[in-house]
Protein backbone atom coordinates (compact mmCIF):
# COMPACT_ATOMS: atom_id res chain seq x y z
CA UNK A 1 0.00 0.00 0.00
CA UNK A 2 0.87 4.00 0.17
CA UNK A 3 2.19 5.31 3.17
CA UNK A 4 -0.90 7.94 3.20
CA UNK A 5 -2.85 4.36 3.33
CA UNK A 6 -0.65 3.28 5.90
CA UNK A 7 -1.32 6.68 7.94
CA UNK A 8 -4.64 6.74 7.62
CA UNK A 9 -5.05 2.94 8.65
CA UNK A 10 -3.02 3.36 11.97
CA UNK A 11 -5.24 6.40 12.39
CA UNK A 12 -8.44 4.32 12.35
CA UNK A 13 -6.60 2.01 14.54
CA UNK A 14 -6.92 4.79 16.87
CA UNK A 15 -10.04 4.93 17.08
CA UNK A 16 -10.17 8.73 15.42
CA UNK A 17 -13.88 9.49 14.10
CA UNK A 18 -13.40 12.78 12.73
CA UNK A 19 -9.99 14.74 10.97
CA UNK A 20 -10.65 18.99 11.24
CA UNK A 21 -8.73 21.05 9.24
CA UNK A 22 -7.42 22.48 5.74
CA UNK A 23 -5.96 20.27 3.49
CA UNK A 24 -3.32 21.71 0.56
CA UNK A 25 -1.30 20.06 -2.62
CA UNK A 26 1.14 18.75 0.31
CA UNK A 27 -1.55 16.91 1.70
CA UNK A 28 -3.34 15.36 -1.59
CA UNK A 29 -2.28 11.63 -1.05
CA UNK A 30 -3.23 11.78 2.22
CA UNK A 31 -6.92 12.87 1.33
CA UNK A 32 -6.79 10.26 -1.44
CA UNK A 33 -6.66 7.71 1.02
CA UNK A 34 -8.99 9.42 3.53
CA UNK A 35 -11.68 9.30 0.91
CA UNK A 36 -11.64 5.24 1.15
CA UNK A 37 -11.48 5.50 5.27
CA UNK A 38 -14.46 5.34 8.00
CA UNK A 39 -12.58 8.63 9.06
CA UNK A 40 -14.90 11.43 8.64
CA UNK A 41 -13.14 14.70 6.90
CA UNK A 42 -14.35 18.02 8.84
CA UNK A 43 -13.53 21.01 6.17
CA UNK A 44 -12.75 24.33 8.25
CA UNK A 45 -12.62 27.69 7.00
CA UNK A 46 -9.35 28.32 8.73
CA UNK A 47 -6.86 26.46 10.72
CA UNK A 48 -7.19 27.64 13.94
CA UNK A 49 -11.04 26.36 13.74
CA UNK A 50 -9.58 22.89 13.17
CA UNK A 51 -7.53 23.17 15.70
CA UNK A 52 -9.87 24.39 18.02
CA UNK A 53 -12.57 21.92 17.27
CA UNK A 54 -9.98 19.27 17.73
CA UNK A 55 -8.48 20.16 21.14
CA UNK A 56 -12.31 20.66 22.33
CA UNK A 57 -13.20 16.74 21.08
CA UNK A 58 -9.97 15.97 22.67
CA UNK A 59 -11.24 17.54 25.87
CA UNK A 60 -14.53 16.24 26.11
CA UNK A 61 -13.80 12.60 25.12
CA UNK A 62 -10.72 11.95 26.50
CA UNK A 63 -9.30 10.48 22.93
CA UNK A 64 -6.62 13.10 20.94
CA UNK A 65 -8.56 15.27 18.16
CA UNK A 66 -6.68 15.02 15.24
CA UNK A 67 -6.33 18.21 12.98
CA UNK A 68 -4.71 18.58 9.22
CA UNK A 69 -3.25 21.25 7.35
CA UNK A 70 -0.66 21.89 4.94
CA UNK A 71 3.26 23.46 5.31
CA UNK A 72 3.94 26.49 5.75
CA UNK A 73 1.44 29.28 6.44
CA UNK A 74 -1.11 26.50 7.01
CA UNK A 75 1.14 25.24 9.78
CA UNK A 76 2.01 28.50 11.22
CA UNK A 77 -2.11 29.12 11.46
CA UNK A 78 -2.53 26.22 13.59
CA UNK A 79 0.12 27.21 16.71
CA UNK A 80 -2.73 28.77 19.01
CA UNK A 81 -5.18 26.20 19.15
CA UNK A 82 -1.52 23.80 19.77
CA UNK A 83 -0.61 26.02 22.27
CA UNK A 84 -4.61 26.08 23.87
CA UNK A 85 -4.70 21.97 23.92
CA UNK A 86 -1.11 21.78 25.28
CA UNK A 87 -1.54 23.99 27.95
CA UNK A 88 -5.11 23.28 28.99
CA UNK A 89 -4.20 19.93 28.98
CA UNK A 90 -6.76 18.60 25.89
CA UNK A 91 -5.34 15.25 23.90
CA UNK A 92 -4.52 16.44 20.16
CA UNK A 93 -2.33 15.38 17.88
CA UNK A 94 -1.42 17.60 14.43
CA UNK A 95 -0.37 16.39 10.87
CA UNK A 96 1.18 18.85 8.57
CA UNK A 97 2.15 18.35 5.12
CA UNK A 98 5.74 19.17 3.85
CA UNK A 99 7.36 19.54 0.73
CA UNK A 100 9.50 16.48 -0.46
CA UNK A 101 12.66 16.03 1.56
CA UNK A 102 14.23 13.75 -1.13
CA UNK A 103 13.76 16.19 -4.38
CA UNK A 104 12.68 19.47 -4.10
CA UNK A 105 12.16 21.43 -7.24
CA UNK A 106 10.63 24.26 -5.67
CA UNK A 107 14.18 25.43 -3.76
CA UNK A 108 13.08 27.22 -0.30
CA UNK A 109 9.59 28.24 -1.55
CA UNK A 110 6.98 28.05 1.78
CA UNK A 111 9.25 26.39 3.80
CA UNK A 112 9.84 26.53 7.26
CA UNK A 113 10.88 24.20 9.80
CA UNK A 114 7.69 23.26 11.24
CA UNK A 115 8.47 20.60 13.84
CA UNK A 116 11.31 23.09 15.29
CA UNK A 117 8.28 25.49 15.96
CA UNK A 118 5.87 22.49 17.06
CA UNK A 119 8.50 21.60 19.51
CA UNK A 120 8.36 23.90 22.51
CA UNK A 121 4.52 23.75 22.50
CA UNK A 122 3.78 19.71 21.87
CA UNK A 123 4.53 16.77 24.21
CA UNK A 124 5.68 14.99 21.06
CA UNK A 125 6.76 16.29 17.50
CA UNK A 126 8.16 14.31 14.94
CA UNK A 127 8.72 14.75 10.95
CA UNK A 128 8.42 11.19 8.94
CA UNK A 129 11.64 10.76 7.19
CA UNK A 130 10.55 7.03 5.88
CA UNK A 131 7.39 5.27 5.68
CA UNK A 132 8.65 2.10 7.82
CA UNK A 133 8.11 4.43 10.54
CA UNK A 134 4.50 5.55 9.99
CA UNK A 135 2.79 3.12 12.58
CA UNK A 136 5.70 3.51 15.49
CA UNK A 137 5.46 7.28 15.43
CA UNK A 138 1.58 7.54 15.07
CA UNK A 139 1.05 5.35 18.00
CA UNK A 140 3.79 7.38 19.80
CA UNK A 141 1.83 10.50 19.32
CA UNK A 142 -1.20 9.55 20.25
CA UNK A 143 0.29 7.71 24.07
CA UNK A 144 1.87 10.97 24.11
CA UNK A 145 -0.97 13.05 23.58
CA UNK A 146 -3.36 11.24 25.74
CA UNK A 147 -1.43 9.93 28.40
CA UNK A 148 -1.16 12.32 31.84
CA UNK A 149 -0.63 15.34 31.95
CA UNK A 150 -2.32 15.06 28.06
CA UNK A 151 -1.72 17.55 25.33
CA UNK A 152 -0.87 17.85 21.99
CA UNK A 153 1.59 15.82 19.42
CA UNK A 154 2.69 16.67 16.27
CA UNK A 155 4.22 14.57 12.60
CA UNK A 156 5.10 15.95 9.70
CA UNK A 157 4.24 14.01 6.46
CA UNK A 158 5.89 15.15 3.32
CA UNK A 159 4.13 14.34 -0.17
CA UNK A 160 7.11 11.83 -1.35
CA UNK A 161 7.08 9.92 1.80
CA UNK A 162 3.39 9.57 1.59
CA UNK A 163 3.81 8.16 -1.57
CA UNK A 164 6.06 5.71 -0.69
CA UNK A 165 4.92 1.86 -1.05
CA UNK A 166 4.94 0.23 1.77
CA UNK A 167 3.93 -3.56 3.85
CA UNK A 168 3.52 -3.00 7.21
CA UNK A 169 0.58 -2.41 9.25
CA UNK A 170 -0.72 -0.21 12.96
CA UNK A 171 0.77 -0.73 16.42
CA UNK A 172 -2.03 -1.94 18.16
CA UNK A 173 -2.46 0.43 22.00
CA UNK A 174 -0.99 -1.56 24.79
CA UNK A 175 -2.63 -2.05 28.13
CA UNK A 176 -2.26 0.89 30.41
CA UNK A 177 -3.08 1.49 33.84
CA UNK A 178 -2.68 4.81 35.74
CA UNK A 179 -0.39 4.39 38.69
CA UNK A 180 -2.04 4.91 42.52
CA UNK A 181 -0.71 6.71 45.42
CA UNK A 182 1.79 4.84 47.63
CA UNK A 183 0.44 4.27 51.32
CA UNK A 184 2.66 6.04 53.10
CA UNK A 185 1.77 9.48 51.23
CA UNK A 186 -2.01 8.84 51.89
CA UNK A 187 -1.42 8.16 55.57
CA UNK A 188 0.69 11.77 55.86
CA UNK A 189 -2.43 13.69 54.30
CA UNK A 190 -4.88 12.04 56.29
CA UNK A 191 -2.97 12.79 59.03
CA UNK A 192 -2.94 16.26 58.10
CA UNK A 193 -6.54 15.76 57.49
CA UNK A 194 -7.49 14.77 60.90
CA UNK A 195 -5.36 17.51 62.88
CA UNK A 196 -6.59 20.30 60.71
CA UNK A 197 -9.04 22.77 61.91
CA UNK A 198 -10.63 24.41 58.63
CA UNK A 199 -10.04 22.11 55.87
CA UNK A 200 -10.97 23.29 52.62
CA UNK A 201 -11.21 21.50 48.97
CA UNK A 202 -10.41 23.21 45.88
CA UNK A 203 -10.89 21.40 42.78
CA UNK A 204 -8.90 22.11 39.47
CA UNK A 205 -8.65 21.14 35.18
CA UNK A 206 -7.57 17.70 35.55
CA UNK A 207 -10.68 16.45 37.73
CA UNK A 208 -12.77 17.33 34.92
CA UNK A 209 -10.62 15.05 32.81
CA UNK A 210 -11.14 11.74 34.54
CA UNK A 211 -14.16 9.85 35.92
CA UNK A 212 -13.38 11.81 39.47
CA UNK A 213 -16.93 13.84 39.93
CA UNK A 214 -18.78 11.04 41.95
CA UNK A 215 -16.09 10.02 44.60
CA UNK A 216 -15.08 13.75 45.04
CA UNK A 217 -19.04 14.25 45.70
CA UNK A 218 -18.95 11.22 47.92
CA UNK A 219 -15.61 12.71 49.83
CA UNK A 220 -17.25 15.85 50.02
CA UNK A 221 -20.83 14.47 51.45
CA UNK A 222 -19.19 12.23 54.05
CA UNK A 223 -17.05 14.78 55.43
CA UNK A 224 -19.04 17.96 55.04
CA UNK A 225 -15.48 19.57 54.05
CA UNK A 226 -16.42 23.03 51.63
CA UNK A 227 -15.20 23.27 48.52
CA UNK A 228 -13.67 25.71 45.48
CA UNK A 229 -13.63 25.68 42.27
CA UNK A 230 -11.56 26.73 39.97
CA UNK A 231 -12.62 28.26 36.48
CA UNK A 232 -11.90 24.85 34.56
CA UNK A 233 -12.65 22.66 37.63
CA UNK A 234 -16.31 23.66 36.99
CA UNK A 235 -18.90 21.19 37.57
CA UNK A 236 -17.00 18.29 38.82
CA UNK A 237 -19.36 18.37 41.31
CA UNK A 238 -22.74 19.87 40.97
CA UNK A 239 -22.25 23.70 42.01
CA UNK A 240 -25.68 23.76 43.97
CA UNK A 241 -24.60 22.05 46.24
CA UNK A 242 -24.82 23.35 49.99
CA UNK A 243 -21.02 22.84 50.35
CA UNK A 244 -19.54 24.99 47.17
CA UNK A 245 -18.35 27.88 48.35
CA UNK A 246 -17.46 29.63 44.95
CA UNK A 247 -15.57 29.68 41.76
CA UNK A 248 -11.80 31.34 42.07
CA UNK A 249 -12.58 33.70 39.07
CA UNK A 250 -10.90 36.66 39.90
CA UNK A 251 -7.13 37.08 41.52
CA UNK A 252 -8.11 37.65 45.12
CA UNK A 253 -10.33 39.34 47.37
CA UNK A 254 -13.47 37.86 45.77
CA UNK A 255 -15.67 35.50 48.66
CA UNK A 256 -13.70 31.76 47.85
CA UNK A 257 -10.66 33.30 48.49
CA UNK A 258 -11.84 34.73 52.42
CA UNK A 259 -12.73 30.82 53.07
CA UNK A 260 -8.79 30.16 51.64
CA UNK A 261 -7.53 32.62 53.93
CA UNK A 262 -9.63 31.04 57.36
CA UNK A 263 -8.15 27.60 56.22
CA UNK A 264 -5.53 25.71 57.76
CA UNK A 265 -5.41 22.73 55.52
CA UNK A 266 -6.27 23.21 51.52
CA UNK A 267 -6.68 19.30 49.52
CA UNK A 268 -5.82 20.79 46.22
CA UNK A 269 -7.15 18.28 43.57
CA UNK A 270 -6.19 18.42 40.35
CA UNK A 271 -4.60 21.84 39.88
CA UNK A 272 -1.85 22.62 38.06
CA UNK A 273 0.34 26.40 37.29
CA UNK A 274 -0.57 26.64 34.17
CA UNK A 275 -4.19 27.30 35.23
CA UNK A 276 -4.07 30.80 36.69
CA UNK A 277 -3.74 30.55 40.32
CA UNK A 278 -7.16 30.15 42.40
CA UNK A 279 -5.02 31.35 45.63
CA UNK A 280 -1.76 32.88 46.56
CA UNK A 281 0.39 30.76 49.05
CA UNK A 282 2.43 32.54 51.58
CA UNK A 283 4.73 32.00 54.14
CA UNK A 284 2.20 30.81 56.85
CA UNK A 285 0.77 28.06 58.62
CA UNK A 286 -1.88 26.73 56.44
CA UNK A 287 -0.78 24.02 54.65
CA UNK A 288 -1.36 22.80 51.14
CA UNK A 289 -1.50 18.97 49.75
CA UNK A 290 -1.13 18.64 46.27
CA UNK A 291 -3.57 15.53 44.88
CA UNK A 292 -2.75 14.74 41.03
CA UNK A 293 -1.98 12.50 37.95
CA UNK A 294 1.79 13.57 38.45
CA UNK A 295 3.81 15.92 40.70
CA UNK A 296 3.60 19.74 41.56
CA UNK A 297 5.52 21.90 39.80
CA UNK A 298 6.94 24.44 41.84
CA UNK A 299 6.51 28.19 41.59
CA UNK A 300 6.77 31.51 43.28
CA UNK A 301 2.93 30.95 43.35
CA UNK A 302 2.73 27.12 44.38
CA UNK A 303 4.81 24.80 46.44
CA UNK A 304 2.82 22.60 48.23
CA UNK A 305 3.82 20.77 51.40
CA UNK A 306 2.88 17.67 50.78
CA UNK A 307 1.36 15.52 47.77
CA UNK A 308 -0.52 12.19 46.93
CA UNK A 309 0.57 11.30 43.31
CA UNK A 310 -1.21 9.18 40.61
CA UNK A 311 -5.41 8.16 39.78
CA UNK A 312 -7.38 11.09 41.25
CA UNK A 313 -10.25 9.08 41.77
CA UNK A 314 -8.40 6.32 43.31
CA UNK A 315 -6.48 9.19 45.70
CA UNK A 316 -9.85 10.65 47.08
CA UNK A 317 -11.41 7.34 47.52
CA UNK A 318 -8.47 6.49 50.00
CA UNK A 319 -8.74 9.50 51.67
CA UNK A 320 -12.47 9.17 52.39
CA UNK A 321 -12.36 5.36 53.42
CA UNK A 322 -9.69 6.38 55.65
CA UNK A 323 -10.97 9.68 57.52
CA UNK A 324 -14.00 10.27 59.49
CA UNK A 325 -15.81 13.87 60.00
CA UNK A 326 -13.79 15.44 63.14
CA UNK A 327 -15.24 16.38 65.87
CA UNK A 328 -12.81 20.07 66.30
CA UNK A 329 -13.32 20.75 62.51
CA UNK A 330 -15.35 24.10 61.92
CA UNK A 331 -16.71 25.39 59.07
CA UNK A 332 -18.99 28.26 60.34
CA UNK A 333 -17.06 31.09 58.50
CA UNK A 334 -17.00 29.30 55.53
CA UNK A 335 -20.97 28.71 55.86
CA UNK A 336 -21.05 32.75 56.35
CA UNK A 337 -19.19 33.05 53.42
CA UNK A 338 -21.48 31.05 51.33
CA UNK A 339 -24.42 32.38 52.84
CA UNK A 340 -22.83 36.06 51.50
CA UNK A 341 -21.51 34.75 48.17
CA UNK A 342 -24.95 33.45 47.48
CA UNK A 343 -26.98 36.82 48.39
CA UNK A 344 -24.36 38.89 46.14
CA UNK A 345 -25.01 36.73 42.92
CA UNK A 346 -28.58 37.16 43.30
CA UNK A 347 -28.88 40.93 43.31
CA UNK A 348 -27.62 41.39 40.14
CA UNK A 349 -29.54 38.11 38.44
CA UNK A 350 -32.98 39.98 38.36
CA UNK A 351 -31.64 43.84 37.37
CA UNK A 352 -33.82 45.06 34.30
CA UNK A 353 -31.58 47.33 32.82
CA UNK A 354 -30.92 47.43 28.89
CA UNK A 355 -28.61 46.81 27.55
CA UNK A 356 -27.98 43.54 29.73
CA UNK A 357 -25.69 43.17 33.20
CA UNK A 358 -23.39 40.33 32.43
CA UNK A 359 -24.93 39.42 35.91
CA UNK A 360 -28.52 39.39 34.37
CA UNK A 361 -27.59 37.45 31.31
CA UNK A 362 -25.46 34.92 33.48
CA UNK A 363 -29.16 34.05 35.33
CA UNK A 364 -30.77 34.13 31.76
CA UNK A 365 -28.79 31.31 30.12
CA UNK A 366 -28.60 29.28 33.60
CA UNK A 367 -32.64 29.07 33.81
CA UNK A 368 -32.56 28.31 29.84
CA UNK A 369 -29.73 25.73 29.53
CA UNK A 370 -30.85 21.89 31.09
CA UNK A 371 -28.36 20.41 33.54
CA UNK A 372 -26.50 18.39 31.37
CA UNK A 373 -26.35 21.58 28.63
CA UNK A 374 -23.04 22.72 27.42
CA UNK A 375 -21.83 26.59 27.21
CA UNK A 376 -18.71 27.35 25.40
CA UNK A 377 -17.19 30.31 26.65
CA UNK A 378 -15.22 32.57 24.38
CA UNK A 379 -12.46 34.58 26.26
CA UNK A 380 -13.72 37.72 27.61
CA UNK A 381 -14.90 39.40 30.79
CA UNK A 382 -18.11 37.62 30.58
CA UNK A 383 -15.65 34.68 30.94
CA UNK A 384 -15.46 35.64 35.11
CA UNK A 385 -19.15 36.31 35.48
CA UNK A 386 -20.11 32.84 34.56
CA UNK A 387 -17.12 31.34 36.40
CA UNK A 388 -18.12 33.32 39.28
CA UNK A 389 -22.49 33.05 38.77
CA UNK A 390 -23.28 30.14 36.71
CA UNK A 391 -23.04 26.74 39.03
CA UNK A 392 -22.27 24.04 36.92
CA UNK A 393 -23.98 21.08 37.53
CA UNK A 394 -22.25 18.38 35.81
CA UNK A 395 -18.59 18.06 34.90
CA UNK A 396 -17.55 19.82 31.12
CA UNK A 397 -20.60 21.36 30.84
CA UNK A 398 -18.99 25.07 30.92
CA UNK A 399 -16.38 25.40 28.82
CA UNK A 400 -13.74 28.05 29.07
CA UNK A 401 -9.91 28.78 28.47
CA UNK A 402 -8.20 29.56 31.47
CA UNK A 403 -5.13 28.47 30.40
CA UNK A 404 -3.95 29.80 27.47
CA UNK A 405 -6.94 32.06 27.38
CA UNK A 406 -7.47 32.64 23.55
CA UNK A 407 -9.62 34.71 21.81
CA UNK A 408 -11.63 32.73 18.50
CA UNK A 409 -12.39 29.29 20.46
CA UNK A 410 -16.04 29.79 21.55
CA UNK A 411 -17.57 28.65 18.29
CA UNK A 412 -15.23 26.11 17.12
CA UNK A 413 -15.30 24.99 20.84
CA UNK A 414 -19.30 24.52 20.59
CA UNK A 415 -19.37 23.11 17.69
CA UNK A 416 -16.89 20.29 18.51
CA UNK A 417 -19.38 20.03 21.43
CA UNK A 418 -22.05 19.38 19.40
CA UNK A 419 -20.07 16.96 17.72
CA UNK A 420 -19.39 14.88 20.31
CA UNK A 421 -22.87 15.46 22.04
CA UNK A 422 -25.72 15.64 19.34
CA UNK A 423 -28.61 15.31 22.03
CA UNK A 424 -27.38 18.15 24.45
CA UNK A 425 -28.09 21.42 24.14
CA UNK A 426 -24.57 23.97 23.52
CA UNK A 427 -24.69 27.23 23.38
CA UNK A 428 -21.60 29.49 22.49
CA UNK A 429 -21.24 32.48 24.17
CA UNK A 430 -18.28 35.16 22.28
CA UNK A 431 -17.31 38.63 22.90
CA UNK A 432 -18.12 40.30 19.78
CA UNK A 433 -13.59 40.56 19.61
CA UNK A 434 -13.54 37.37 20.24
CA UNK A 435 -16.32 35.97 18.24
CA UNK A 436 -14.54 38.00 14.86
CA UNK A 437 -11.55 35.94 15.14
CA UNK A 438 -13.28 32.91 13.60
CA UNK A 439 -16.64 34.17 12.81
CA UNK A 440 -15.94 32.15 9.84
CA UNK A 441 -16.93 28.64 11.20
CA UNK A 442 -20.50 30.23 11.10
CA UNK A 443 -20.45 28.53 7.60
CA UNK A 444 -19.18 25.23 9.08
CA UNK A 445 -21.44 24.76 11.41
CA UNK A 446 -24.21 25.59 8.38
CA UNK A 447 -23.03 23.03 6.53
CA UNK A 448 -22.71 20.47 9.22
CA UNK A 449 -26.17 20.93 9.84
CA UNK A 450 -25.32 21.56 13.34
CA UNK A 451 -28.24 22.91 16.52
CA UNK A 452 -26.26 25.36 17.69
CA UNK A 453 -26.81 28.87 19.47
CA UNK A 454 -24.26 31.69 19.52
CA UNK A 455 -24.81 34.80 22.28
CA UNK A 456 -22.55 37.59 20.97
CA UNK A 457 -22.39 40.24 23.52
CA UNK A 458 -21.95 43.37 21.81
CA UNK A 459 -20.18 46.25 23.96
CA UNK A 460 -18.25 47.05 20.22
CA UNK A 461 -15.15 46.98 22.20
CA UNK A 462 -12.12 44.89 23.71
CA UNK A 463 -14.20 44.65 27.03
CA UNK A 464 -11.47 42.40 29.13
CA UNK A 465 -8.94 44.81 28.38
CA UNK A 466 -11.06 48.06 29.08
CA UNK A 467 -11.76 46.79 31.91
CA UNK A 468 -7.87 46.07 33.08
CA UNK A 469 -7.13 50.07 31.50
CA UNK A 470 -10.23 51.16 33.85
CA UNK A 471 -8.46 48.82 37.18
CA UNK A 472 -4.66 51.08 36.23
CA UNK A 473 -6.38 54.51 35.89
CA UNK A 474 -5.52 54.57 32.41
CA UNK A 475 -7.00 56.94 29.86
CA UNK A 476 -9.79 54.64 27.48
CA UNK A 477 -7.82 54.39 24.09
CA UNK A 478 -7.37 52.28 21.56
CA UNK A 479 -9.60 49.56 22.07
CA UNK A 480 -12.99 50.47 20.37
CA UNK A 481 -14.29 48.72 17.34
CA UNK A 482 -17.24 49.12 14.76
CA UNK A 483 -19.06 45.92 14.53
CA UNK A 484 -21.25 44.37 11.64
CA UNK A 485 -24.77 43.82 11.85
CA UNK A 486 -24.53 40.83 13.16
CA UNK A 487 -28.52 39.58 12.27
CA UNK A 488 -27.53 40.13 8.44
CA UNK A 489 -23.89 38.47 8.70
CA UNK A 490 -25.75 35.09 9.93
CA UNK A 491 -28.30 35.25 7.59
CA UNK A 492 -25.51 35.19 4.66
CA UNK A 493 -24.10 32.04 5.96
CA UNK A 494 -27.54 30.74 6.21
CA UNK A 495 -28.01 30.70 9.61
CA UNK A 496 -30.72 33.02 11.59
CA UNK A 497 -29.73 36.14 13.01
CA UNK A 498 -31.29 38.13 16.16
CA UNK A 499 -31.32 41.62 17.79
CA UNK A 500 -32.04 41.92 21.29
CA UNK A 501 -34.38 45.08 21.97
CA UNK A 502 -34.96 44.49 25.32
CA UNK A 503 -33.82 42.39 28.29
CA UNK A 504 -36.82 40.06 28.85
CA UNK A 505 -36.67 38.97 24.74
CA UNK A 506 -33.39 36.73 25.42
CA UNK A 507 -34.68 33.49 27.64
CA UNK A 508 -38.08 32.67 25.37
CA UNK A 509 -35.73 33.70 22.26
CA UNK A 510 -33.44 31.15 23.32
CA UNK A 511 -35.68 28.72 24.18
CA UNK A 512 -37.44 29.03 21.03
CA UNK A 513 -34.30 28.75 19.01
CA UNK A 514 -33.32 26.02 20.67
CA UNK A 515 -36.95 24.15 19.96
CA UNK A 516 -36.27 25.04 16.28
CA UNK A 517 -32.77 23.70 15.42
CA UNK A 518 -30.20 25.13 13.02
CA UNK A 519 -27.19 27.44 13.92
CA UNK A 520 -29.01 30.69 15.43
CA UNK A 521 -27.00 33.89 16.36
CA UNK A 522 -27.76 36.30 18.74
CA UNK A 523 -26.78 39.86 18.97
CA UNK A 524 -26.73 40.82 22.75
CA UNK A 525 -26.12 44.66 23.95
CA UNK A 526 -23.89 44.67 26.87
CA UNK A 527 -23.43 46.90 29.63
CA UNK A 528 -19.97 46.24 31.63
CA UNK A 529 -19.72 49.88 32.94
CA UNK A 530 -19.92 48.84 36.05
CA UNK A 531 -16.95 46.00 35.87
CA UNK A 532 -14.44 47.95 37.47
CA UNK A 533 -17.22 49.25 40.74
CA UNK A 534 -17.90 45.48 41.03
CA UNK A 535 -15.51 43.45 40.30
CA UNK A 536 -12.40 45.45 41.85
CA UNK A 537 -13.86 47.28 44.68
CA UNK A 538 -17.36 46.40 45.67
CA UNK A 539 -16.89 42.66 46.16
CA UNK A 540 -14.07 42.76 47.67
CA UNK A 541 -15.64 45.78 50.23
CA UNK A 542 -18.23 43.20 51.21
CA UNK A 543 -16.14 40.14 51.02
CA UNK A 544 -13.72 41.81 53.78
CA UNK A 545 -16.45 42.33 56.16
CA UNK A 546 -17.36 38.82 56.74
CA UNK A 547 -15.58 37.97 60.53
CA UNK A 548 -16.10 35.12 62.91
Amino acid sequence: MKASDLMIKALENEGVEYLFGIPGEENLDLLESLSKSSIKLIITRHEQGAGFMAATYGRLTGKPGVCLSTLGPGATNLVTPVAYAQLGAMPMVVITGQKPIKERQQGQFQIIDVVDMMTPITKYTQPIISAKTIPAHVREAFRRAEEERPGASHLELSDDIAREEIDAAPIEASFYRRPIPEYKAVTHVLELLKQAKHPVLLIGAAANRKITAKMLRAFVDKTGIPFITTQMGKGVINEDHPKWLGNAAVSDGDYPHRAIEKSDLILNVGHDVIEKPPFMMRESSRKVVHINFQSAEVDAVYFPHASMIGDIGNSIWQLKEGIEPQPHWDFNFMDEVRDRMRDHTDEGANDDRFPLLPQRLVEEVREVMPDDGIIALDNGIYKIWFARNYPARQPNTVLLDNALASMGAGLPSAMAAKLVFPDKKVVAVCGDGGFMMNSQELETAVRMGLDLVVLILNDNAYGMIKWKQQQMQLSDFGLDFANPDFVKYAEAYGASGYRLSETGELQPLMKKCMEQGGVHLIDVPVDYSMNNQLLNQEIPKRAAQITD
